[in-house]
């Protein structure tokens, strides 16, 4: 690990890939791989709709993203990875540690279904990638977080101030609370 890099990633969080036909690519995860729906975007939330997957307590481990045209296999790609962190102070250290780095952030803040905090960024190759904390948990109730409690917000100091039901959005780190009153 490089020496003083401000964050530590803890796993690989989640998946996203494109597919060309959403209600076949859904019934293949869940009825042959055995994958659980989280949430269902239609077209008005994301070009082509999205259905968020769970193998797991996670809200979501693999999302499809419709639309992908189906002769083109090279639109049939990866469209993003997710890197979940330990903490919230961390993706607030993480954004800072990329804009010293001169990375292309494309994205921060919270996104709606899951409900993570986050900065979405490309690597030199143009690959999305994310960096998370505090995806949502679907507990034995097996029951996901209702659209009317997402709080999507474009920047991280808005999801700090802006946190959904039962979100502690709460830093440790003085600097950076101080930041978000400032």
């Amino acid at each position: 690990m490089p020496q003083g890099l401000p964050f530590k990633v803890q796993k690989l969080g989640h998946a996203v890939v494109n597919v060309s036909d959403l209600e076949r690519s859904k019934r293949f995860y869940t009825e042959v791989l055995g994958f659980k729906v989280s949430d269902v975007y239609g077209t008005d939330k994301m070009p082509g709709g999205m259905v968020f997957l769970r193998s797991n307590g996670d809200h979501h481990c693999l999302a499809l993203v419709g639309g992908a045209p189906a002769a083109d296999k090279a639109a049939r790609t990866l469209h993003h990875l997710a890197f979940e962190l330990a903490t919230l102070d961390e993706v607030f250290r993480a954004r800072d540690h990329l804009k010293a780095h001169d990375a292309r952030i494309v994205y921060e803040g919270r996104r709606r279904a899951g409900c993570q905090v986050s900065v979405e960024f490309l690597d030199p190759d143009g690959h999305h990638l994310e960096l998370y904390w505090g995806v949502d948990q679907i507990g034995s109730d097996d029951r996901a977080r209702p659209p009317e409690e997402w709080r999507q917000t474009m920047t991280l100091e808005d999801a700090v101030r802006i946190a959904p039901p039962g979100q502690d959005t709460t830093l440790h780190d003085p600097s950076l609370k101080a930041r978000i009153h400032d």
